[in-house]
């Protein structure tokens, strides 16, 4: 018999969408990008984005990680209509340990319905049985044929199963799955889904401790909590027939969400899931945020601390398994709202680049107002002592914007703006100084000299008359100017730099290049 789960029309219904991570460390920038793309899908249909906590499993609870997860969003912009961090809503509380006795009753009806059983099998004893399927080659499933071999409320005679309850010993609730039967979906991003239940285990519903696992939780609060749409991870891909399962065993199929389960986002070299093994090796990070392990002290890097806009960041993760369509790249939050759909999400794994990365970074930031980026810069000049008015450091941002990927590299590419250079690039001097370099230099500082006014126009009309007189050509002679000047071979456009440095500051460093490259 096969059953078909045919996708429920739901347009009558508000959108509500949610991201729902678990509090056991960091947030991974793939969990990012599932929060975007629920952000996106929410706001493109007029609907609701929450946040929940899934903090079923206890033990693998890490101190900080819930606050790092809502600080990385909110450093991103990612806001939520309520949840955790965001205000409760109608639908509070949103951390499922916090929702811990409203779940008994569902995995009770699952129970009484006969698609659930008690089982009361020890650690031990579940090893056992694994051991013995893996010595026959077959896979250690806890399924319809394995079950009757073990300790449960099938095998077990109804008054047996009442007393072992009684008595205090530790049970779990496991689903039951039918023996072989053909579950189908419809997944917004991948077709028609089909897997037989031959394939699934009799997954743990509900534990003695109280706590119910992932997989009943979930289905549960989103039902409770009118989910429309589950954008998630491929990842869940497998867990979805039984969360259909789930729907049906509950009643609940004429509103089960939608489905969505995007492409992973993979290693560089696109073997492989994107993991902070590969940040660490090829030297990016993979949190938004850094975040300082609380167990080893361990610190990772995180896109903030690396110097990256938070919207660049966001375009990035958006191209990263969807596409517009079109050959725009550069999108505001605003654009992509308008722009996403799921119909142009990707089912294949999406490389992360990191010289793209870097390149979204540059677009961003050369479109920051200078203002904005002199207020970064001028912290880095307090702190070495360093007092220049706003305006001038203004100035030199809108010269050197269009040279940086981050905004920590402003002092490392214009610090001659600030101070004198203490050394001239030996590559062009070695290449382009000789017996009329001197001469050069010497009528440029005399007829710099020669004028009151100076200006990036008079500056070089002085140096054209310069390399004239001494029979130079601008090829020759042009970067080494800029040597002089700034002690580096590139830079802003010449003359214009000079300008900004001003007349007694330009004769001074072209004396200083003289004086130091002649000895």
């Amino acid at each position: 018999m096969i059953i078909f789960i045919f996708a429920t029309l739901i347009m009558e219904r508000r959108v509500r969408v949610r991201f729902a991570p678990s509090p056991t460390g960091p947030l991974h920038i793939g969990g990012v990008r599932t929060a975007l793309y629920n952000y996106l899908f929410a706001k493109k249909n007029n609907g609701d984005f929450l946040i929940r906590i899934e903090d079923t499993d206890q033990t693998r609870y890490v101190p900080g990680a819930e606050n790092y997860i809502i600080e990385s969003l909110k450093w991103l912009g990612i806001t939520a209509n309520e949840g955790v961090g965001f205000g409760d809503g109608e639908h509070a509380p949103y951390r499922q340990s916090e929702r811990k006795p409203m779940y008994k009753q569902y995995a009770m009806q699952l129970l009484e319905s006969g698609h659930a059983y008690y089982a009361f099998d020890t650690a031990e004893e579940l090893d056992a049985m694994r051991e013995r399927l893996k010595a026959s080659n077959v896979d250690s499933k806890y399924d319809a044929i394995t079950r009757m071999a073990m300790k449960n409320s099938i095998t077990l005679p109804a008054d047996e199963v009442q007393r072992r309850i009684e008595s205090g010993e530790p049970y779990v609730i496991r689903i039951k799955l039918p023996k072989k039967e053909d579950i189908k979906f419809h997944d917004e991003i991948r077709g028609w889904v089909n897997i037989n239940t031959a394939q699934m285990d009799d997954k743990v519903l509900y534990k003695s401790d109280g706590m119910p696992t992932y997989h009943l939780a979930n289905v549960v609060d989103d039902y409770l909590m009118k989910i429309t749409h589950v954008i998630r991870g491929e990842e869940w891909l497998p867990s979805a027939p039984l969360h259909v399962l789930l729907y049906r065993y509950l009643g609940w199929e004429e509103v089960m969400p939608k489905f969505a389960h995007l492409p992973l986002l993979l290693k560089p070299e696109g073997n492989g899931k994107l993991s902070k093994r590969d940040g660490d090796r090829l030297g990016f990070p993979v949190f938004p945020l850094e975040w300082k392990d609380p167990f080893t002290n361990e610190i990772s890097s995180g896109y903030r601390e690396s110097g990256y806009l938070p919207e660049a960041v966001i375009n990035l993760l958006a191209f990263l398994g969807w596409n517009p369509g079109t050959t725009q790249e550069i999108f505001t939050k605003d654009e992509l709202i308008n722009a996403f759909s799921l119909e142009r999400v990707s089912k294949s794994g999406a490389k992360f680049d990191l010289n793209k990365a870097k390149w979204f970074n540059h677009q961003y930031i050369k479109h920051t107002t200078n203002a904005a980026l002199a207020e970064a810069l001028n912290k880095e000049l307090t702190n070495k002592g360093l007092i220049f008015s706003t305006e001038y450091v203004e100035k030199v941002c809108g010269l050197i914007k269009e040279k940086i990927n981050f905004i920590k590299e402003l002092w490392e590419v214009g610090n001659y703006f600030f101070i004198d250079p203490v050394s001239f690039d030996e590559g062009v001097i070695a290449k382009r100084w000789n017996d009329k370099s001197p001469l050069v230099i010497q009528d440029i500082i005399q007829l710099v000299r020669s004028h009151s006014d100076f200006s990036a126009g008079s500056f070089e009309t002085d140096y054209n008359e310069a390399l004239q007189k001494n029979g130079v050509t601008n090829k020759e002679f042009l970067q080494l100017l800029r040597v002089c000047l700034s002690g580096v071979a590139g830079g802003p456009p010449i003359f214009e730099m000079a300008e900004l440095f001003g007349k007694e500051i330009t004769l001074k460093r072209l004396q200083l290049a003289l004086d130091t490259i002649r000895k």
